[in-house]
C-alpha cells in the first residue's frame, strides 16, 4: 500500500518553513499522544506517522532527498524513513518538542515525568555496488564493529538525579529566581550508573563486538544515497537505553564498458568497416543480461540504437531507463598493399561518396533525441 505523503500527514505545504513544520508536528503529536489516547491503536499510528514525517522534513538534507525522490529515497533501511517506527525513538529524539510534562508517557496521566532514554551513537559505513546490483536490487551482508553492553553488566539508579536523568538548577536573575532542568552530569541523562562491570569491559560496561548485518538495497539507488538500518549502531550504557542506527552510504563502482546517466545506460559499440557495410548481428552485455542486436547494412558511424527498458529502474518508481548503443565504425589505420589498391579504386565510385539523406539525422539531432 502506498505511503501517505509527509506534507499531507502534517497538513502543510511544500513551501512550509522549519518553524511551521515544527508547529504542525507539535500540534499533531499532542493531539494523538498515547497518554491522551490510551488503548487507541489508530491514534498511536497517527502519532508515529507524524513523528516519521517530522524526522524527515525537519532535516534539510533528508527533506531535499524526499522532495526529489519521495519515499523511495529511504527504502532499504529500517526505523525512521523506513516504516519501522519505534516509540522509544520518538521520545528520545523529539521529547523536547512537547515541552513541560510531555517528555513521554505519564505527561497527561499525572504519573510523573519520564526521563529521556539515552540513545547510542550512529555508525556510518560505505557499501560498494555494481551497476548489475543496482539494476536488480540486492542484499548485502557486512561485518560491523559496534559497541554493545557486556554480558553480566548491571546498572543502578543514579543517586544524583534519583533516576530522572535531570538536575534542577536555581539561579538568581534580575527577573527573580529561575529554575531550569539540565541533563544530569553523573549519568548523562540515562538515570542509571554502572553497578557491576565484567572483566574486559570499559568504564561504562561496554565492549566492542563484530556483528554481521544484512542490508536490503532497493533497485535504482544512486551514488551518495544514504540508507538506515535501525538499531544496528552503537549501544548505550543503561538497561533502559536504546541503540543507535547504522547509516549506509551507497558508493557506485564504475563499470568498465558502461556509462550511467540517471536511469539510462550508454555503451560504445565498435564495428569494423566491413561489418558496417554488410551488416552484422552482435551480442551485447546489458545490466540485466545479454541481448542480440542487428546492425543493418550501410549503418553510419554515430548511429544510436535504443533498447527500451533495458537500463536501470528509477528510484522514484517512475519506470525503467533505456540502454543506448552508440555505433562507432572503426576505420583501419594500416592497409596491406592489395587493400590500399582496392580503396584507391573506389575513390571515384558513387557508392563510396558521402551522400547523406534528409532522414539521416545530424549529430545535434541525435543528441536532442537521446535526451528527449
Amino acid at each position: 500500500m502506498a505511503k501517505q505523503d509527509y506534507y499531507e500527514i502534517l497538513g502543510i505545504s511544500k513551501s512550509a518553513s522549519q518553524a511551521e513544520i515544527k508547529k504542525a508536528y507539535r500540534k499533531m503529536a499532542i493531539k494523538f499522544h498515547p497518554d491522551k489516547n490510551p488503548d487507541n491503536s489508530e491514534a498511536e499510528e497517527k502519532f508515529k506517522s507524524a513523528a516519521e514525517a517530522y524526522e524527515v522534513l525537519s532535516d534539510e538534507n533528508k527533506k531535499a532527498r524526499y522532495d526529489q525522490y519521495g519515499h523511495a529515497a529511504f527504502e532499504g533501511g529500517q526505523g525512521f524513513g523506513g516504516g519501522g517506527m519505534n516509540m522509544d525513538d520518538i521520545f528520545s529524539q523529539f521529547g523536547d518538542i512537547f515541552g513541560g510534562g510531555f517528555g513521554g508517557f505519564g505527561g497527561f496521566g499525572g504519573g510523573g515525568q519520564r526521563q529521556a532514554r539515552v540513545k547510542g551513537s550512529n555508525l556510518r559505513i560505505r557499501v560498494k555496488l555494481t551497476l548489475e546490483e543496482i539494476a536488480k536490487g540486492s542484499e548485502k551482508k557486512v561485518k560491523v564493529r559496534r559497541k554493545v553492553q557486556a554480558d553480566g553488566v548491571t546498572y543502578k539508579t543514579c543517586t544524583t538525579c534519583n533516576g530522572s536523568g535531570q538536575q534542577m538548577r536555581v539561579t538568581n536573575t534580575i527577573l527573580g529566581r529561575m529554575q531550569t532542568a539540565t541533563t544530569c552530569g553523573t549519568c548523562h541523562g540515562a538515570g542509571e550508573i554502572l553497578n557491576k562491570k565484567p572483566s574486559g569491559a570499559d568504564a561504562q560496561g561496554m565492549i566492542v563486538k563484530e556483528e554481521t548485518v544484512s542490508i536490503n538495497i532497493p533497485e535504482g539507488v544512486t551514488e551518495g544515497v544514504q540508507l538506515k538500518v535501525g538499531g544496528k549502531g552503537n549501544e548505550a550504557p543503561g538497561k533502559n537505553s536504546i541503540p543507535g542506527d547504522l547509516l549506509v552510504v551507497i558508493e557506485e563502482v564504475q563499470h568498465e564498458n558502461l556509462k550511467r546517466e540517471g536511469s539510462n545506460i550508454h555503451y560504445d559499440l565498435y564495428v569494423s568497416f566491413s561489418e558496417a557495410v554488410l551488416g552484422v548481428s552482435k551480442e551485447i552485455d546489458t545490466v540485466t543480461g545479454k541481448v542480440k542486436i542487428k546492425i543493418e547494412p550501410g549503418t553510419q558511424s554515430g548511429k544510436i540504437l535504443r533498447l527500451k527498458g533495458k537500463g536501470l529502474p528509477s528510484i522514484e518508481h517512475y519506470g525503467t531507463g533505456d540502454f543506448l548503443i552508440h555505433v562507432n565504425v572503426w576505420t583501419p589505420q594500416e592497409l596491406a598493399k592489395d587493400q590500399r589498391k582496392f580503396f584507391e579504386s573506389m575513390l571515384d565510385d558513387e557508392n563510396f561518396n558521402p551522400n547523406p539523406q534528409k532522414s539521416d539525422k545530424s549529430f545535434f539531432e541525435k543528441v536532442k533525441d537521446m535526451f528527449s
